[in-house]
């Protein structure tokens, strides 16, 4: 049986609603070679995003996906202390971010390496968290993937194939995405197993149609930061097209910063459910449709 792995252990469909699959507990966007990356208060971090996840709560959200990886502060410490704080599980992903977010033993590791290091995280926990990591998240340059991007990609593949888990990449072109997905299948890894990050901001639709054909996720993870009526047409289209099972919709909002004073000012993760679900309610999309989209997508991309 399918399960998501999250910080208070697997959820079964049946043990979770209302997944968001794109958010963030914890981000630091300096390089990791800079003074006191990733360093903060365990404390403050719980303090600042508790209230975060209560309100989401409240809403009836079960699960949040920390789509943090390496390279841009990753803390599953942090991630297990907030979820116990709040008494809420979090996906929490291995893997690294793009060049220049790659820390010099990433940079140096050979593929094989890079491999065995994802799957240890899936199956046997992020180091001494016993949290298990439920999904590999990665990233390539918005004009094409790098060498070194590539072979970090190439470990995921050979990670995803052993595993089963979702590969999921901040892949701003779609073309770029595509050249994901075929090196993927070249190391015989699934496109089902991969979800195209911020596929919102590939405007030719027709990409979107290609990227699930290939039978990938696509991931409109602007809510809340665009306004609704975009987002209701951007969602109706491609429900329309007949994507809508192959489509994720989030917020990519957050998070405590720790080179800000204090952490900065949490963006809170609520207007998927206070706002957009009803616009679409009133433009036709039926609750089915966005069950579809809420519940039986996000467990589909992060279960294995």
């Amino acid at each position: 049986m399918k399960q998501i792995y999250t910080t208070l252990g697997p959820r079964r469909r049946d043990e979770v609603g209302m997944i968001l699959p794109h958010e963030h507990v914890f981000v630091d966007l300096r390089t990791p070679d800079q003074p006191g990356y990733a360093e903060a208060e365990i404390d403050a971090v719980v303090a600042s995003m508790v209230p975060q996840i209560e309100a989401i709560k409240r809403q009836g959200i079960t699960l949040l996906v920390e789509c943090t990886t390496g390279g841009v502060g990753r803390r599953a410490d942090i991630d297990l202390a907030v979820s116990k704080a709040a008494d809420f599980p979090i996906v929490v992903p291995t893997g690294n971010y793009r060049e220049p977010w790659i820390p010099a033993w990433i940079a140096e590791a050979s593929e094989g390496d890079l491999e065995q290091w994802m799957v240890s995280e899936l199956t046997e926990g992020i180091e001494e968290t016993g949290v298990l990591a439920g999904w590999i998240k990665l990233s390539a340059g918005d004009d094409g993937i790098s060498p070194l991007e590539a072979r970090i990609l190439r470990a995921a593949a050979r990670a995803s194939v052993r595993t089963n888990a979702v590969i999921g990449s901040h892949t701003i072109r779609g073309r770029v995405a595509l050249e994901q997905l075929d090196i993927l299948q070249s190391e015989g890894c699934s496109p089902e197993r991969f979800i195209s990050i911020h596929t919102q901001e590939e405007k030719d639709f027709g990409l979107h149609r290609v990227l699930v054909d290939r039978g990938a996720w696509i991931e409109y993870d602007h809510v809340g930061r665009a306004p609704d009526d975009e987002l209701v047409s951007m969602v109706m289209r491609a429900v329309d097209a007949g994507l809508g099972e192959h489509l994720l919709i989030s917020h990519d909002l957050g998070w405590y910063d720790p080179a800000q004073p204090g952490g900065g000012t949490p963006r809170p993760y609520t207007h998927l459910v206070a706002s957009l679900l009803p616009s679409l309610k009133i433009a036709g999309v039926s609750e089915e449709a966005i069950r579809q989209l809420t519940e039986v997508n996000p467990f589909e991309a992060f279960a294995r």
